[in-house]
């Protein structure tokens, strides 16, 4: 073995300071991995696959990807791509003007377009954005990152709306704010933003700055919310897509950001070089040819289908609260109670954490805890799955609520009645 050599580095002086402090996005895989057996109900991912039609994958890879190319770079401008991106927003919902690939920057996810506005617009140890807690832990992580500061101005609640009032206040007094970071239908809210409130936004007669609008679940909220379109109204708007959710293509990392030519020429000559693959770009025309929107759409009306069934079966759990913001995503915000309701329960995050715990360490099916952000006091997330995780959740949660409220003496008579009666059938 060779003798350890003397030597000056020491990575606590040599990392930049805000690396070293930085809590990283944590996910609840980061604590239960999946074995394969698993109800992923945590990532709100589309439990029912991709939105492809028909896709022969080998014949795909031979034809059409041409794997004996993949020795050549990918195209890095994506113009067919961003085409398919802006026909599939052109609605004429919010105006008459038109959607073109100029309009577009592409990425690895969204998660791309988060961090390339941040390096585009805000000078490190000095600017700062705007977010609205309860939101996507992305913001702060790239701000971080970024060595860029955070104002944060909460949702007003209930419903985890804009406090329109509180937001144009702050932007009136912090002109180094360069960015507001806006997610609609929120995550983990899953509220859906007004038109109206962002407009407000938009129209701050003083702030030199850029509203960002995070779409990433639109397409499960009514026809024709997405605001992509808008862009071409308003030249200090980003729209923020991805392929992630309603399409099912969490695995190829698509995210499309919709602004005015002028930032998208910024955030393009910033991105890295031929940031999209070729396979990733393949498949992603492919999900936005017209075969497989229909695919997409009837995956979605399945989830749509469900979340209308837990909207209808949760609440009748013994310990499940109400449900809070909005069912504009593909996934409920839903309180766990320290009783069943008819014995006074309150929102819990004890219980909320245990019921989280015991249905991944237990039961096999993973959620999400989000008690501890603003205005989530005792809540779980819980993505829409299909029909049979729908039902094994609905299963475990119960069996889950009754035993930590039976360990906590706090089930309702009525239950208390029904566990004596089933031990006196079992000793009988």
């Amino acid at each position: 073995m060779s003798p350890s050599r003397a030597s000056p580095f020491d990575l606590l002086k040599c990392a930049r300071p805000n690396i070293l402090a930085l809590e990283p996005y944590r996910c609840a895989r980061d604590d239960y991995k999946d074995d394969g057996t698993n109800v992923l109900l945590d990532a709100n991912e589309n439990a029912y696959g991709a939105g492809l039609a028909n896709i022969d994958f080998k014949k795909l890879l031979d034809a059409d990807v041409d794997l004996q190319g993949m020795n050549r770079y990918p195209d890095p401008h994506q113009v067919e791509l961003k085409q398919k991106l802006c026909d599939l927003r052109n609605t004429h919902d919010h105006t008459s003007k038109t959607l073109t690939p100029d309009h577009l920057f592409v990425g690895v996810g969204s998660d791309e377009a988060i961090d390339a506005l941040l390096r585009a617009f805000c000078i490190p140890g000095k600017d700062r954005i705007l977010v609205c807690p309860p939101t996507y832990g992305m913001y702060n992580v790239s701000a971080h990152v970024n060595d860029v500061g955070l104002v944060k101005v909460p949702l007003r609640t209930p419903g985890f709306q804009l406090d329109v009032d509180a937001i144009t206040s702050t932007l009136s007094n912090e002109p180094n704010i360069k960015l507001a970071y806006l997610c609609s239908p929120g995550n983990p809210t899953g509220a859906l933003l007004k038109k109206e409130d962002i407009q407000k936004v938009l129209e701050h007669e003083t702030w030199n700055g850029v509203v960002v609008v995070d779409e990433a679940y639109i397409d499960f909220a009514p026809k024709g919310s997405s605001l992509a379109e808008w862009v071409t109204e308003w030249p200090n708007l980003v729209v923020m897509q991805t392929l992630s959710k309603a399409f099912g293509l969490a695995g190829i990392r698509l995210g499309a950001a919709f602004t005015d030519p002028a930032i998208s020429r910024l955030l393009n000559a910033l991105k890295a070089p031929y940031n999209i693959p070729t396979p990733t770009s393949q498949l992603a025309r492919a999900a936005l040819s017209p075969e497989s929107l229909a695919v997409m759409r009837k995956n979605m009306d399945l989830i749509i289908k469900q979340r209308d069934r837990l909207l209808s079966e949760l609440p009748k759990v013994p310990g499940v609260g109400k449900f809070l913001g909005g069912n504009e995503a593909n996934f409920l915000l839903v309180e766990m109670l320290d009783a069943p309701a008819d014995q006074g329960g309150k929102p819990s995050n004890e219980t909320a954490l245990a019921v989280y715990e015991s249905l991944a360490e237990e039961k096999g099916v993973v959620v999400r805890f989000r008690g501890k952000e603003y205005g989530c006091l005792g809540c779980l997330r819980v993505t829409v799955g299909t029909e049979a995780e729908v039902d094994r959740l609905l299963k475990e949660i119960k069996v889950v609520l009754e035993t930590i409220h039976h360990r906590t003496g706090k089930l309702s008579p009525k239950e208390e009645e029904r566990r004596e009666e089933e031990a006196s059938a079992v000793v009988a």
